[in-house]
């Protein structure tokens, strides 16, 4: 095993990272930009180390000091998270240049794997039906001419794409100059590479993925899936497992269809294959995610596997700890990201002060965090600031847990999606499981049109629920109007009685 790890990283998953690495026995090096010298990350690890200015570009992902961190420190590998260098090819070669680990999958895989066209093409020869499209970038000359094949709707999306960036849905001829324009340019600042492909539209589908685990020594198992359709910019917002759409029989094919895939690409350690799944039920392969997941707690909720654990042994050249036989998934967990952002204005960071500060507990809550009471929350870097991830003998109990917890987490000082979570656990759709990738946008248009109808603003729905952040002791109602709560959904409207605060 090794003696010492440095993270790569910053925020909720260097601190993450860090616990597993502490629960192991091994020591933990920290990296950090200026504007993270007091961040939690820095006073969790047991050393920490300077790399330059804000800017990513200038610090996070700086490979040649990151490397050079590591020899000072006498690091023996190196995790990255996910973001920044985790799905970066010329990172993993990099360490290994260097003799260091690199705690994930071989430079090999994450090269064809972070394709999204050689992925298509992998999948395909591994046998996972994958959505009709091309399976190799395009010139815009060809884009318009396989458009007109295809047929409309279509989705327009960078070859090295990720986190929805240079993606984008074209509904009719007309909007594909511009869309392939705007879609090169973001993926060219995105990935520096604008190379586009295309793929039928799938309609209303839903976004579910498979996480798996492979060791060095050929043995794969898959942990079960995640729900992640509830979606704002193809970027995930509240992830569940299991999904209410999959049955025991659909589960096993994905996950062998998940498997499959890995092995194809000769993929190790932990990754997640992701997949959509139409309204009859069928599935198709998306694209696979050569590192560890956001979203990974709500699979350790519901197994018991911890998948960093797992990930750092793999790395360190151990068999899997666990067998196919012994992966059960029990009773359900929901993940919501909190985000430094403002829900209600198209998701806009909110960066600043945290000046305001308590954490929800209790049965079944866990918090993983990257913030204090005083922390800056800077603009740089992605405003995901904690994950709430709460389990429950089935999904209702899940539901209702996730409600409580909400109310008890409280940040001053920024607006986050917090008030949106609230709202969203009370809109019928998601407590039915009826809906899909278009879900949040639904939503807002549906506040929108409520503003509009009932002559009210939805900030002061979100002022109300914050009132009841700040006295939690204190029941805000209505007394005239036989105590009811002024913001709750009826049905799918959000209504408004006259009461004063």
């Amino acid at each position: 095993m090794f003696k010492k790890v440095l993270i790569a990283n910053r925020s909720e998953i260097a601190v993450r990272i860090i616990r597993a690495c502490k629960e192991m026995g091994i020591s933990t090096v920290a990296v950090y930009s200026d504007v993270d010298r007091d961040a939690l990350h820095v006073r969790y690890a047991d050393e920490a180390y300077h790399i330059g200015p804000p800017p990513a570009r200038e610090s996070y992902l700086r490979i040649d000091k990151i490397i050079d961190v590591a020899k000072k420190a006498g690091a023996d590998a190196i995790h990255p998270g996910y973001g920044f260098l985790a799905e970066n090819a010329e990172f993993a070669e990099a360490c290994e240049k260097a003799g260091i680990v690199f705690i994930g999958p071989p430079k090999k895989a994450i090269v064809e794997m972070g394709s999204k066209t050689v992925a298509r093409q992998t999948a395909m020869k591994a046998g996972v039906p994958v959505i009709p499209g091309t399976l190799e970038p395009l010139s815009d000359e060809e884009i318009f001419a396989k458009a007109k094949e295809i047929g409309f709707p279509i989705m327009l999306k960078a070859v090295a794409g990720g986190g929805g960036k240079g993606m984008r849905l074209i509904k009719s001829e007309d909007e594909l100059e511009s869309a392939i324009r705007l879609a090169r340019s973001e993926a060219k600042g995105a990935f520096g590479d604008d190379s586009l492909y295309i793929e039928k539209y799938i309609e209303n589908p839903r976004h579910v993925e498979m996480q798996i685990l492979v060791d060095t020594f050929g043995n794969g198992i898959w942990l079960g899936e995640r729900e992640c359709s509830i979606q704002r910019r193809h970027q995930k917002v509240i992830e569940e497992a299991p999904s209410v759409i999959l049955d025991e029989e659909l589960r096993r094919k994905m996950g062998e269809a998940a498997l499959k895939v890995a092995f194809a690409a000769g993929y190790y350690s932990a990754g997640t294959v992701e997949f959509l799944v139409d309204k009859d039920r069928n599935f198709y392969f998306l694209e696979v995610n050569t590192r560890l997941q956001v979203e990974h707690p709500v699979t350790e909720m519901v197994t018991g596997i911890d998948i960093v654990k797992e990930m750092i042994s793999i790395a360190a050249g151990s068999k899997l700890s666990y067998t196919q036989d012994d992966v059960k998934m029990m009773g359900a967990s929901i993940e919501f990201r909190v985000y430094a952002e403002d829900p209600f204005n198209n998701f806009v960071p909110s960066p600043g002060t945290i000046t305001g500060l308590r954490m929800p507990g209790g049965p079944g809550v866990r918090v993983d965090a990257g913030v204090f009471e005083g922390s800056v929350v800077p603009m740089e870097y992605d405003p995901i600031i904690a994950k709430l991830i709460v389990w429950g003998r089935d999904r209702k109990e899940a539901v209702e847990r996730g409600k409580r917890a909400l109310k008890e987490f409280v940040v001053k000082g920024i607006k986050t999606t917090i008030p949106f979570h609230k709202l969203v656990l009370d809109h019928p759709a998601f407590l039915t499981g009826e809906f899909d990738t278009t879900f949040v946008d639904s939503v807002i248009e549906e506040f929108k049109k409520t503003k509009k109808k009932a002559g009210f603003d939805i900030a002061l729905a979100m002022a109300a629920i914050a009132e009841e952040e700040k006295t939690p002791s204190v029941s805000r109602v209505c007394p005239d109007k036989g105590g009811l709560n002024p913001w709750k959904f009826f049905g799918r409207r959000l209504l408004m009685r006259s009461c004063w605060f």
